[in-house]
């Protein structure tokens, strides 16, 4: 990408800054600690807050005044219209079976606009940057969402850890799977949604993931020339938290299901 914005420039920085110490802990394995979440136990490491504590660094440094949310450590607010959501590793339980499906995850809203994201994975060597406007880019390649139809589409599904919300996509995923070629899982949302912009895959269903969850991978979808809309078939707008991002070929198969699936179990999002 041409004319990349500071702050563009400072996230990428910064995430592969990060990357090298969580692929450090990923080649020599790392202690896990289980943290309760809910109705669910989620796993965190040390390289979960040594990457967060440098990302934190670097973008204080470079803009004191903006507002930092990362999921480790919560809101450093500045009370700025300026807001970074960070993840440090989105896939933590890939990460530390030494899957290599996780990734760095950094974003960038103004006024709840997404205007810069990054997302890394060092085990694969990936950087997916975007930025508002300019397009979509995998290690300096501009990339696109794919024209690949639900004949030979692969479709992934993420969600929180509520009961009610894994029943949703457990029921919509077997219900999509007879409409959808392939349905997949790979257990890190920014990872997922990646893959839709780079056209690996075809669509993601996130239900009621936290907002640095799926921050960075959104813009990539939009920047790909891709499409995000809330359940409810209306336009998405982040930081909405339940939406149907796709390659826009077969989506609205997916909003339809989505929609029929609410229907039977009564889900609500919240």
């Amino acid at each position: 990408m041409e004319n990349k914005s500071r702050e563009l420039e400072v996230a990428i920085k910064a995430a592969l800054e990060a990357g090298k110490v969580v692929f450090k802990y990923f080649e020599e394995g790392t202690e896990k600690v289980h943290k309760d979440n809910s109705e669910m136990v989620d796993v965190v490491t040390v390289a979960d807050h040594e990457a967060e504590e440098l990302i934190k660094k670097i973008l204080s440094e470079n803009f004191p005044d903006h507002s930092i949310l990362g999921e480790e450590t919560g809101m450093l607010e500045k009370g700025s219209e300026y807001i970074w959501y960070i993840d440090p590793i989105d896939g933590t339980a890939n990460f530390s079976n030494r899957i290599p499906l996780f990734g760095v995850s950094i974003a960038l809203a103004k006024n709840n606009e997404l205007i810069a994201g990054v997302i890394h994975n060092p085990a694969a060597r990936e950087l997916f940057y975007a930025e508002r406007g300019k397009g979509a880019y995998l290690n300096d390649k501009k990339i696109y969402v794919s024209k690949d139809s639900e004949r030979t589409g692969i479709f992934t599904a993420g969600t929180s850890r509520t009961k009610e919300n894994r029943q949703f996509v457990k029921n919509l995923v077997f219900d999509l799977a007879e409409k959808v070629r392939y349905p997949r899982n790979f257990g890190s949302s920014v990872i997922e949604l990646s893959y839709v912009a780079r056209g690996s895959t075809e669509a993601h269903i996130v239900t009621g993931l936290r907002n640095y969850d799926f921050a960075a991978g959104a813009l990539l979808v939009l920047e790909a020339e891709g499409k995000i809309i809330k359940f409810d078939g209306t336009p998405w707008k982040f930081p909405d938290n339940y939406f149907i991002a796709s390659n826009g070929v077969f989506h609205d198969l997916l909003v339809d299901e989505v929609k029929k699936q609410k229907e039977k179990i009564s889900f609500k999002e919240i």
